[in-house]
């Protein structure tokens, strides 16, 4: 029996189950698909993170485990070592994760500097040359204190093909947001509300299709024809 507690604003025959039979590779371990949330803000009213956690309680609702990374305290990318604690947190959460939702506010025509510093993190290789975060899957999601933009989502897009994850095609971005939470912390029952159902249930089947399979359909031509140590010297960002 699913549990909908956290979703009084959901339709409950509405929001079907998903067919893991249909979608799982063979011999997948069945333990749930494991989401890290990601959003670009500290305010104490992030509505990126308000969007986020509702978010979570579906993909929840869906059989997923959920993650999310606190910002807070993260250095700005080369003024610390990666031996930082809050980027080892960062990076062991990026690992353990199976598919990610990157929320975040716009903010002058763009995805906020917090967002794209989480990103920027994350290594572009491990030995060998291979992302840990290619075949992954990605939502993306913003929030804007004016009228609807995608920004950046699009932005988003851009970096989850550049560090080689499975964006869904389907998005979500909440105008005036201040406006749709209001003075309570959960978005109501509409249009935007559904939206990030739609996005989460797209997520969750994604992630299933792709767990399991990942190594086959992003295998590359051009890595496997040079070896593991002249990709990595290749793609380290210690030449960058």
């Amino acid at each position: 029996m699913r549990d909908l507690s956290e979703l009084p604003q959901i339709a409950s025959e509405a929001l079907r189950p998903v067919d893991v039979e249909a979608l799982a590779a063979p011999g997948d371990l069945r333990h749930p698909p494991r989401i890290l949330l990601l959003y670009g803000s500290l305010r104490p009213q992030s509505y990126s993170r308000k969007a986020a956690e509702e978010g979570a309680r579906v993909l929840r609702a869906l059989g997923c485990e959920t993650r999310f990374f606190d910002p807070s305290g993260l250095p700005l990318v080369d003024d610390q070592s990666a031996d930082h604690p809050k980027v080892k947190e960062l990076r062991a959460l990026a690992t353990w994760s199976e598919g990610m939702v990157w929320s975040s506010p716009e903010r002058h025509g763009a995805m906020t500097g917090l967002m794209k510093t989480q990103i920027d993190w994350l290594p572009l290789s491990l030995k060998g040359g291979i992302r840990p975060t290619q075949g992954k899957t990605l939502a993306v999601m913003q929030v804007s204190g004016g009228s609807q933009s995608f920004n950046a989502v699009n932005q988003m897009r851009i970096l989850g093909r550049w560090m080689r994850m499975v964006t869904i095609p389907n998005q979500s971005s909440i105008p005036k947001a201040w406006l749709e939470f209001g003075e309570g912390a959960r978005l109501p029952d509409g249009p935007l509300y559904r939206r990030i159902v739609d996005v989460m249930e797209e997520l969750a089947k994604f992630t299933w299709l792709m767990r399991g399979r990942k190594e086959y359909l992003v295998d590359r031509y051009s890595e496997r024809v040079e070896s593991a140590e002249a990709v990595h010297e290749r793609v380290s960002l210690k030449n960058i």
